[in-house]
């Protein structure tokens, strides 16, 4: 969208898809365009796509002429300005962590006269990172050891990302804000055209944002701890290095598409993917069912005792995946994810994940805390 614009909804997506369909063009333009104003006397020598394919970002491996690379993201996913914020937020991050055992973890975000660069005509925009040394992939399907030495992990990792989180500047979304924002957009009578649900599923999806608002209100929720969260914790995303046998740590994490600052709940539903007996799959859902399997039971209960978690929060775990359903899945899915997969994943958002929640059964998982 140009600088200064107003847009109605409709003109806003079709705004969205022509800046997909330049970036699907001219993302290799871009990240040679991006990299001569970034400045850096070294040259790019070439270009190597290593998208995901999934959603809207492509993602590049430029190497440089004295053989060191670096990574370029190139998106029109959403908003820049949210982009440089959350960029902004995760480069004091790093600085922050640098004294601590996660000081390389996170993939580091290239600078400019101490601030993030990011390159943006207007339409598109991309970051540099540089690339990240990585570890070993944890296989498709998690043993209960590693789910174990998994979740102790991500305990740590939340510990220090909760030291740190005073020291950052507040960001402008929030899960409130943004499901506000929703219900008002579902409230519209052209709903129905802009997510491209039918009038029954929008009903469905409406009932489900409202729920979700009422919760955030019968539980305080403005006045729980917000951390820095990377939520997507799909396996292709992070990398662990091998300590002993049967243990490992984190070693590295890239792919910051979802981060914000929020409840640290809004990234166990992702854990919940990693532990299912059906494992991390190329052709997947977003059903709630790995929220109740056994093996995301034995991840609580290690996170549990090294991080502990409240019986509020453990209640609120429902209410988290229902956001991400809501928020990325259906109100923002046909920007990040590719057209015919926002086309199934919003489908079935709203015909069969949301009603499933209506008859989720919370006890098993407050045995955590017994």
């Amino acid at each position: 969208m140009k600088l200064g614009t107003g847009s109605s909804p409709q003109s806003e997506f079709a705004t969205s898809t022509a800046n997909s369909n330049r970036v699907a063009n001219d993302a290799q333009y871009i990240v040679r365009a991006a990299w001569l104003d970034y400045g850096d006397v070294r040259q790019i020598i070439a270009v190597d796509e290593v998208s995901a394919h999934v959603s809207t970002n492509r993602v590049f491996r430029a190497t440089l002429d004295d053989g060191s690379q670096v990574v370029c993201k190139v998106s029109s996913y959403g908003s820049y300005f949210l982009f440089v914020e959350d960029h902004d937020r995760l480069f004091k991050c790093q600085q922050l962590l640098a004294n601590t055992r996660w000081s390389n973890f996170l993939a580091t975000i290239l600078s400019k006269e101490g601030r993030v660069y990011t390159w943006y005509d207007e339409t598109c925009w991309a970051v540099f990172y540089v690339d990240v040394e990585r570890g070993e992939q944890l296989p498709k399907i998690v043993t209960d050891g590693d789910v174990q030495n998994l979740a102790r992990e991500i305990a740590e990792f939340h510990n220090a990302c909760s030291s740190i989180a005073p020291k950052l500047a507040a960001t402008s979304n929030s899960i409130k804000g943004d499901a506000i924002h929703f219900l008002d957009q579902l409230m519209q009578p052209n709903s129905s055209e802009v997510f491209g649900l039918s009038q029954t599923d929008i009903s469905v999806v409406r009932r489900s944002t409202h729920q979700f608002l009422v919760e955030l209100e019968d539980i305080t929720f403005d006045d729980w701890p917000k951390i820095p969260i990377l939520l997507d914790w799909n396996l292709g995303n992070f990398s662990v290095k091998r300590i002993e046998q049967n243990g490992f740590e984190l070693m590295s994490r890239w792919d910051y598409d979802w981060f914000r600052i929020d409840t640290r709940l809004l990234d166990f539903y992702f854990f919940s993917r990693v532990s299912s007996k059906t494992g991390d799959r190329t052709s997947f859902t977003y059903s709630p069912h790995t929220l109740l399997e056994p093996k995301f039971l034995t991840f609580l209960k290690s996170y549990h005792s090294v991080n502990p978690l409240s019986e509020a929060e453990i209640r609120f775990l429902p209410f988290a995946y229902r956001f991400f359903i809501l928020n990325y899945v259906i109100r923002e899915g046909s920007k990040f994810f590719r057209s015919d997969l926002s086309e199934q994943f919003k489908k079935e958002a709203a015909r069969i994940y949301l009603p499933q929640l209506d008859n989720f059964v919370i006890e098993p998982l407050l045995t955590v805390l017994d």
